[in-house]
């Protein structure tokens, strides 16, 4: 049973998300306080977050930013704003998906399963360690290191890095790392690929490895790595 954190401050759309999660054996926690989001965060330790952008006290970016600077969590923004930047903002603070109001409750579960099935299943089955480009990859802690430093990923840039570095010198397509991604790629914009990928890179670079994913227009990405004969 997992359970999740819903900062939502509309108390019928908390209630009525919160029974039908019920229905699918989740356990659904509210805010008491919307003050004091991170400590409540801290305190109940869900598998999962669901956040409203706009909120009493601060909005759900603030919130989203707290929390990733503690934990790698797996966080879905909901909004009924239909900006673009407001998805292109929560990928980039570490969101794994964006939801939009008003939503049918099939798309929440499907996505919601899918995050959960994507976070936990692949940490059950991932080795711990990998070298790459001289690198250490961390995949349990999330994190890669060089002499020049260590990044700490979000799940989903470690997932990306993950499955290029696996294919090394080979081109993976955009299709195949949204399929692995996000399971029901239907509901998933090819953009949020290219942020996921973007922040991958500004991580890397600060740690010397950013020219070694390769963009192949029109065809995907590529971990690059030197061949020794």
């Amino acid at each position: 049973m997992f359970n999740i954190m819903l900062i939502e401050d509309d108390v019928t759309l908390f209630q009525e998300v919160k029974e039908r999660l019920s229905q699918w054996s989740y356990t659904v926690h509210g805010v008491q306080d919307f003050s004091q989001v991170l400590q409540e965060f801290t305190a109940l330790h869900p598998d999962l977050v669901i956040i409203d952008i706009q909120l009493p006290k601060f909005d759900g970016f603030h919130w989203c930013r707290m929390i990733r600077s503690h934990s790698n969590v797996p966080i879905i923004f909901l909004s009924s704003r239909d900006h673009p930047t407001d998805m292109v903002m929560s990928m980039q603070l570490g969101a794994d998906d964006f939801i939009q109001k008003p939503f049918h409750f099939e798309v929440l579960v499907a996505k919601l399963q899918a995050t959960l099935r994507r976070v936990y299943n692949y940490n059950a089955e991932r080795t711990e360690l990998r070298v790459w480009r001289g690198a250490t990859v961390e995949y349990v802690k999330n994190t890669i290191s060089t002499p020049d430093g260590a990044a700490l990923l979000t799940k989903n840039e470690m997932l990306i890095l993950k499955l290029l570095i696996e294919r090394k010198n080979e081109i993976v397509s955009r299709d195949e790392l949204i399929k692995n991604l996000w399971d029901n790629e239907h509901f998933v914009s090819d953009n949020t690929l290219t942020v996921n990928v973007n922040r991958l890179r500004k991580k890397l670079e600060t740690i010397g490895l950013d020219p070694y994913i390769e963009t192949k227009v029109g065809q995907g990405y590529m971990a690059t790595e030197e061949v020794h004969i």
